[in-house]
């Protein structure tokens, strides 16, 4: 940055974005805070499995200096895509080559990338217990960030990591979060292969599809054997509430979920049945696709809080990191100002979130959808013979 005085930088959100553009602005000896509304590190689990690919979520892993971290720890065989028919069987089996981690689109767990990033960061780098409220222009390219216990701070540079409902976004964009159509409700298998031998089985060692007529399942392998399940269906937002449900009622919930799925196999059934974790509903949203902003001087965006999308773009994760990265560099080029340097990056970031998010939609129309089943099964199978 051509500046003789450091910008005061604020990252909002300790989210795998947020988290990456940190650590490399500290691997070129520029300063970066991270706020964070979490309690701790520990507060929450962090979710399920994740796909890094090659050209984003591992470039931006190699720029931050943590690439052989990331693939002692990735899991390759976590490629495999398995497409199962409603009534259980096994329709399309896609299964990786065997090779190395540093080869496809390798796997790993939420919560081991981001302890992969924590640790890498410098102590104190993260302020846990620091809920957003809002953000106040201050002077020109200045804003004031306000926190729920009534701490302020101001920085030159505010960075919106924060997610689907971000509280920066607010000062760049009227846009919010629209919802899709579909919720998920999760649900999880604990040390499956010894306690649902049949289901893990079933789930193989990637991830497992079945998805027929506007719902499906998916099930997904982590690990430490734990599988992470999915029950989607296109339904209202609240369909819990219009049908009298009490997410806690775990019974009534099961109940209320085989109702719904009534003529799928025995098999499948097993994912609602089974469970170990209970259930958690997840409606899913996405704002509008293109989500673009006038650029402000001092504030921009990342991840989610840029472009939320539906997951079946496999991009969210990954575009959120190479956001990170993407912005960081343009910051660490001595040649430019701070604000030149979130121009370049917007300049980037809007085109490629934009095409994202067009793929994540249509991806989600055609897996919740009368015919998706032939849909699906169509689309991997162009994508095994593309391997």
């Amino acid at each position: 940055m051509n500046s003789s005085t450091p910008p005061r930088i604020a990252i909002i959100g300790a989210g795998p974005g947020g988290l990456t553009c940190a650590r490399i602005l500290q691997r070129h000896g520029i300063a970066a805070t991270v706020y964070d509304q979490d309690a701790s590190r520990s507060a929450r689990n962090q979710g399920g499995t994740l796909d890094m690919h090659a050209d984003s979520g591992q470039k931006a892993l190699r720029q931050a200096g943590l690439l052989d971290e990331f693939l002692a720890l990735a899991r390759p065989e976590g490629q495999q895509m398995r497409l199962v028919g409603r009534d259980g069987r096994v329709l399309l089996d896609a299964v990786p080559p065997e090779a190395d981690a540093e080869e496809g689109n390798p796997e790993i767990d939420r919560g081991q990338l981001r302890d992969l990033l924590l640790n890498s960061l410098e102590p104190g780098t993260v302020r846990w217990s620091h809920k957003l409220t809002h953000v106040e222009p201050v002077t020109a390219g200045v804003h004031r960030l306000h926190f729920a216990d009534g701490a302020t701070t101001d920085a030159d540079l505010v960075v919106g990591a924060d997610g689907a409902w971000s509280k920066v976004r607010r000062q760049l964009s009227d846009a919010t979060p629209v919802y899709t159509g579909v919720t998920f409700v999760e649900t999880g298998l604990d040390d499956a292969d010894t306690r649902h031998p049949a289901l893990a089985a079933l789930t193989g060692d990637g991830t497992m599809m079945a998805l027929d007529d506007n719902q499906g399942f998916i099930a997904q392998r982590n690990s430490h054997q734990h599988i992470r399940v999915y029950v989607g269906m296109r339904t209202e937002e609240n369909w819990h509430q219009g049908a009298g449900l009490d997410p806690a009622d775990e019974g009534a919930v099961r109940e209320a979920l085989l109702k719904e799925f009534t003529g799928w196999g025995p098999d499948l059934l097993g994912f609602i049945t089974d469970t170990d974790t209970g259930y958690t509903n997840r409606p899913l949203y996405a704002l509008p696709v293109p989500h673009t902003w006038q650029h402000t001087p001092g504030l921009t965006l990342l991840g989610d809080a840029a472009h939320l999308m539906s997951p079946f773009s496999g991009m969210g994760a990954n575009l959120a990191m190479l956001d990170g990265a993407d912005l960081a560099r343009a910051l660490i080029d001595g040649t430019t100002t701070t604000d030149d340097a979130v121009r370049a990056y917007e300049s980037l970031l809007l085109p490629r979130s934009a095409a994202a998010a067009e793929g994540a939609a249509e991806g989600i129309a055609g897996a919740f959808a009368p015919d998706s089943a032939a849909q699906v099964l169509a689309h991997m199978a162009r994508m095994s013979e593309e391997a």
